[in-house]
């Protein structure tokens, strides 16, 4: 039964699951990205989540907290003073965890969780904005008729008289 489990244990006791994640924590805030197991990715993706959240706010207390969680000075300043300004404006879901097959030894599940922001990859920043597109679009007819009308209209004023007893074409899909 899982009655009560809030999180996976790892097969750990406290002190050396927080530790761990505590440890695994700082190598993704130093190198952008790091690979391990999957069970452990999505454990650390729950640690670390809040901890960057919390280094959007840079205030003594907020250093203090995540100070207290990762207990590693240089990855507190790493993250306080990099990962923070770019995550600044994003909701959340500040990591992304992609999986990569099974470990030849022991056919672990293996995954690479990374920053989002510091992926030059996926990130959409470098690409033009889509423009809007409108629901009901032109057919072709209608846009090349338009056009082809156009320029005969200005070109001979007398034929515009003799079109007026006509109906005027509309183009309804």
């Amino acid at each position: 039964m899982r009655h009560g489990k809030k999180f996976n244990h790892l097969g750990r006791k406290t002190a050396h699951r927080k530790a761990m994640l505590a440890n695994m924590a700082c190598s993704l805030i130093e190198h952008k990205r790091i690979n391990t197991t999957l069970a452990k990715a999505k454990a650390l993706k729950q640690f670390v989540e809040p901890l960057v959240t919390k280094s959007k706010e840079d205030t003594t207390h907020s250093r203090r907290v995540v100070f207290s969680k990762l207990r590693d000075k240089y990855a507190v300043t790493e993250l306080f003073r990099d990962v923070a300004v770019k995550v600044g404006d994003r909701p959340g879901g500040y990591t992304r965890i992609i999986k990569l097959g099974n470990r030849l030894g022991d056919n672990a599940d293996m995954a690479m969780i990374e920053l989002v922001d510091y992926n030059e990859t996926y990130n959409v920043a470098d690409k033009p904005a889509k423009k809007k597109s409108t629901r009901r679009g032109r057919s072709k007819k209608a846009t090349e008729a338009a056009t082809v009308e156009a320029p005969q209209a200005k070109e001979a004023p007398a034929a515009k008289e003799d079109s007026d007893n006509e109906k005027p074409e509309t183009s309804q899909e």
